[in-house]
Protein backbone atom coordinates (compact mmCIF):
# COMPACT_ATOMS: atom_id res chain seq x y z
CA UNK A 1 0.00 0.00 0.00
CA UNK A 2 0.91 3.31 -0.87
CA UNK A 3 1.13 6.34 1.64
CA UNK A 4 -2.16 8.61 1.52
CA UNK A 5 -2.70 11.71 3.27
CA UNK A 6 -5.25 12.60 5.82
CA UNK A 7 -7.46 14.61 3.37
CA UNK A 8 -9.02 12.91 0.00
CA UNK A 9 -7.01 9.56 0.65
CA UNK A 10 -4.77 10.31 -2.50
CA UNK A 11 -1.07 9.87 -2.68
CA UNK A 12 1.37 12.50 -1.49
CA UNK A 13 3.00 12.74 -4.63
CA UNK A 14 0.11 13.33 -6.87
CA UNK A 15 -1.66 16.09 -4.33
CA UNK A 16 -1.90 19.44 -6.14
CA UNK A 17 -0.31 22.41 -4.64
CA UNK A 18 -2.23 25.49 -4.63
CA UNK A 19 -1.24 28.66 -5.66
CA UNK A 20 -2.51 31.61 -3.17
CA UNK A 21 -4.51 34.14 -5.53
CA UNK A 22 -3.36 37.69 -5.66
CA UNK A 23 -6.64 39.87 -4.35
CA UNK A 24 -6.27 43.23 -6.56
CA UNK A 25 -8.28 46.06 -4.88
CA UNK A 26 -11.37 47.29 -7.04
CA UNK A 27 -10.11 51.17 -7.22
CA UNK A 28 -7.01 49.22 -8.74
CA UNK A 29 -9.11 48.16 -11.63
CA UNK A 30 -10.41 50.90 -12.74
CA UNK A 31 -7.52 52.42 -13.94
CA UNK A 32 -6.59 53.14 -17.32
CA UNK A 33 -2.85 52.08 -16.79
CA UNK A 34 -3.77 48.77 -14.88
CA UNK A 35 -6.05 47.58 -18.61
CA UNK A 36 -3.32 48.72 -20.66
CA UNK A 37 -0.77 46.45 -18.65
CA UNK A 38 -3.17 43.77 -18.22
CA UNK A 39 -4.91 43.82 -21.64
CA UNK A 40 -3.92 40.48 -23.98
CA UNK A 41 -3.11 40.21 -27.44
CA UNK A 42 -5.49 39.19 -29.71
CA UNK A 43 -5.64 35.28 -29.89
CA UNK A 44 -5.95 34.08 -33.53
CA UNK A 45 -7.83 30.86 -34.39
CA UNK A 46 -5.69 27.51 -35.30
CA UNK A 47 -4.48 28.44 -38.87
CA UNK A 48 -5.02 31.67 -38.92
CA UNK A 49 -2.43 33.50 -38.68
CA UNK A 50 -0.72 31.09 -41.09
CA UNK A 51 -3.21 31.87 -43.78
CA UNK A 52 -2.12 35.72 -42.81
CA UNK A 53 1.30 34.33 -43.38
CA UNK A 54 0.81 32.94 -46.68
CA UNK A 55 -1.42 35.88 -48.06
CA UNK A 56 1.70 37.91 -47.16
CA UNK A 57 4.51 35.91 -49.07
CA UNK A 58 2.13 35.94 -51.97
CA UNK A 59 1.49 39.40 -52.46
CA UNK A 60 5.45 40.09 -52.30
CA UNK A 61 7.74 39.37 -55.01
CA UNK A 62 10.90 39.04 -52.34
CA UNK A 63 13.08 36.73 -51.89
CA UNK A 64 13.03 34.11 -49.40
CA UNK A 65 16.30 33.01 -48.42
CA UNK A 66 18.79 35.20 -47.51
CA UNK A 67 21.11 35.88 -49.90
CA UNK A 68 24.86 35.68 -47.94
CA UNK A 69 23.84 32.31 -47.11
CA UNK A 70 22.39 31.24 -50.29
CA UNK A 71 25.75 32.67 -52.16
CA UNK A 72 27.74 30.42 -50.09
CA UNK A 73 26.44 27.23 -50.60
CA UNK A 74 26.38 28.22 -54.39
CA UNK A 75 29.94 28.48 -54.46
CA UNK A 76 30.60 25.77 -51.80
CA UNK A 77 28.79 23.71 -54.33
CA UNK A 78 30.71 25.05 -57.86
CA UNK A 79 34.24 24.47 -55.68
CA UNK A 80 33.02 20.77 -54.93
CA UNK A 81 32.38 20.45 -58.38
CA UNK A 82 35.19 21.80 -60.17
CA UNK A 83 37.88 22.42 -57.50
CA UNK A 84 38.65 25.68 -58.58
CA UNK A 85 37.24 29.49 -57.11
CA UNK A 86 35.10 31.37 -59.49
CA UNK A 87 34.04 35.08 -59.31
CA UNK A 88 30.51 35.34 -59.47
CA UNK A 89 28.65 38.17 -60.63
CA UNK A 90 25.72 39.28 -58.41
CA UNK A 91 23.04 39.10 -61.17
CA UNK A 92 24.13 35.18 -61.91
CA UNK A 93 23.50 34.78 -58.11
CA UNK A 94 20.20 36.49 -58.40
CA UNK A 95 19.44 34.59 -60.90
CA UNK A 96 20.22 31.08 -59.51
CA UNK A 97 18.44 32.50 -56.36
CA UNK A 98 15.17 33.24 -58.32
CA UNK A 99 15.73 29.83 -59.97
CA UNK A 100 16.21 27.56 -56.97
CA UNK A 101 13.18 29.81 -55.15
CA UNK A 102 10.78 28.77 -58.22
CA UNK A 103 11.54 25.48 -57.93
CA UNK A 104 11.37 24.55 -54.61
CA UNK A 105 8.11 26.52 -54.24
CA UNK A 106 6.42 24.34 -57.32
CA UNK A 107 7.96 21.20 -55.70
CA UNK A 108 6.47 22.28 -52.30
CA UNK A 109 2.60 22.94 -54.10
CA UNK A 110 2.94 19.59 -55.82
CA UNK A 111 3.60 18.02 -52.25
CA UNK A 112 0.63 19.98 -50.47
CA UNK A 113 -1.38 18.34 -52.84
CA UNK A 114 -0.05 14.88 -52.53
CA UNK A 115 -0.65 15.44 -48.66
CA UNK A 116 -3.91 16.70 -49.55
CA UNK A 117 -4.80 13.61 -51.19
CA UNK A 118 -4.27 11.65 -48.90
CA UNK A 119 -6.38 13.47 -46.76
CA UNK A 120 -3.96 14.94 -44.58
CA UNK A 121 -3.15 18.89 -44.18
CA UNK A 122 0.58 17.70 -42.53
CA UNK A 123 3.36 17.46 -46.20
CA UNK A 124 5.57 14.70 -45.34
CA UNK A 125 8.98 13.38 -46.75
CA UNK A 126 7.42 10.60 -48.57
CA UNK A 127 4.93 13.62 -49.66
CA UNK A 128 8.32 15.14 -51.44
CA UNK A 129 9.62 11.75 -52.88
CA UNK A 130 6.14 11.35 -53.98
CA UNK A 131 5.96 14.53 -56.22
CA UNK A 132 9.26 13.94 -57.53
CA UNK A 133 9.06 10.60 -58.62
CA UNK A 134 5.58 11.61 -60.27
CA UNK A 135 7.44 14.69 -61.66
CA UNK A 136 9.78 12.03 -63.71
CA UNK A 137 13.66 12.26 -64.75
CA UNK A 138 13.01 16.02 -66.04
CA UNK A 139 13.14 16.95 -62.39
CA UNK A 140 16.55 18.47 -61.18
CA UNK A 141 17.21 17.16 -58.38
CA UNK A 142 16.87 13.58 -59.90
Amino acid sequence: MGRTTQSGGLPATSRRKSTPVKRVPASATSSKANESQTRRQKRFKPGTRALMEIRQYQKNTNLLIRKLPFSRVVREVAYDITSQHFYWQVEALLAIQEAAEAFLVSLFEDTNLCAIHAKRVTIMPRDVQLARRIRGRNDILN
